[in-house]
């Protein structure tokens, strides 16, 4: 038997809060001592206490762990009960990181107002193109949107590409458009340039389109795509103040593309008409 002190060293935990799962019933000690009411404890029990820490951090209430207990959770379900909440805190990390990355972005932007240099940015005519691409539809252009759909259709892409025998013949081009009357749903197209036959690639849902030429106001932007914001805006900036008019979505042609996505350069190529 152990003292409440040696058994919460045991287990990690705080003698305060041994005694509070001992004044709801969730963990009662071995024995109380009638005249001192010391409590003592068995290591059986720390098998008991391992579950109700392990389910507390699953986001159960108190009175949840009691009632699984109850039912005498096995180790392999329990297992598959922290797996599941282990990919579900993963999950909310990823999004907040995201989001993190967009609020830097957005005040980086209010940052620069009027100080982003717009030398860079130059008007060329883009040939035509032809491009490998997969297709999907996010429920709107901001970047919480578009991410979660746009990542999945590359990663998908290029093993369908490799298992067509088709090789990428130049960068990838990501291009958007609006869905009619889709309430500002933006169809996403994820593509990469080839050389193959336009039309559909087998039946590996895989389109290869031409792209026609066009004029496009073009600026590099080197960063992340989280960071994309500062760049598009100065673009903007930059087409308003020249006498031109936008004429649809930026492509985004990917430069460079390392494992560091903070090293990733990507030329944004909007299309621009004079504004008559």
């Amino acid at each position: 038997m152990f003292t409440i002190g040696d058994f919460a060293r045991y287990g990690r935990v705080s003698a305060r809060m041994l005694r509070h799962y001992d004044a709801i019933g969730l963990l009662r000690p071995d024995r109380t001592d009638p005249a001192t009411g010391y409590r003592y404890y068995g290591a059986g029990l720390l098998a008991r206490l391992n579950r109700i820490i392990a389910l507390k951090d699953l986001g159960f209430t108190l009175q949840q762990v009691r009632a699984v207990l109850d039912e005498e959770v096995g180790p392999e379900e329990l297992r598959g009960m922290l797996r599941l909440r282990r990919s579900e805190l993963e999950a909310a990390m990823a999004a907040a990181a995201a989001r993190l990355a967009r609020i830097e972005a957005r005040l980086r932007s209010i940052e620069s107002e009027g100080h982003m240099s717009t030398d860079d940015v130059v008007i060329k005519n883009v040939p035509a193109v032809r491009v490998a691409e997969l297709t999907g539809v996010a429920d709107g252009y901001e970047p919480e949107n578009i991410t979660p759909v746009i990542g999945p259709l590359y990663d998908r892409l290029f093993p369908l590409l490799e298992e067509a025998g088709v090789r990428p013949a130049g960068p990838g081009i990501a291009r958007y458009e609006d869905v009619p009357d889709g309430g500002g749903a933006v169809v996403v197209h994820a593509g990469v340039t080839v050389s193959a036959p336009a039309g559909p690639l087998g039946d590996t849902g895989v389109t290869v389109v031409e792209l026609p030429p066009f004029e496009a106001a073009t600026v590099v932007h080197r960063d992340s795509m989280d960071g994309i914001l500062p760049t598009s805006q100065t673009l903007a900036r930059w087409i308003d103040a020249n006498g031109y008019r936008s004429a649809g979505y930026a492509r985004e042609v990917n430069l460079e593309c390392p494992e560091d996505r903070a090293e990733w350069v990507t030329e944004l190529q909007e299309p621009v008409v004079g504004d008559a």
